[in-house]
């Protein structure tokens, strides 16, 4: 599966319980838009590191790398290499 499509499928299913709508691109805050907070944060590298075999270094933990879709996929397939 697509990393774009995990990440996506994550969020909507453990935030937004199914609820696509909340989430109008793949560019938009989490934060900023409340889909996320400071536990989602937590709840989220669970998922990277778990699911998705990840190793995150608490440098790494920045919106930068995790507050979107977009930069979600773009960090996990980084990471990957």
């Amino acid at each position: 599966m697509e990393t774009r499509t995990q990440v996506r499928e994550f969020i909507v299913e453990n935030f937004l319980f199914g609820d696509t709508k909340p989430l109008e691109n793949d560019s938009m805050s989490l934060l900023d838009n409340g889909i996320m907070d400071s536990v989602g944060v937590m709840e989220l590298v669970a998922f990277l590191e778990g699911d998705l075999s990840l190793s995150i270094n608490d440098d790494e933990l920045v919106p930068e790398n995790l507050d979107s879709v977009d930069n979600l996929t773009k960090f996990v397939d980084t990471k990957r290499g």
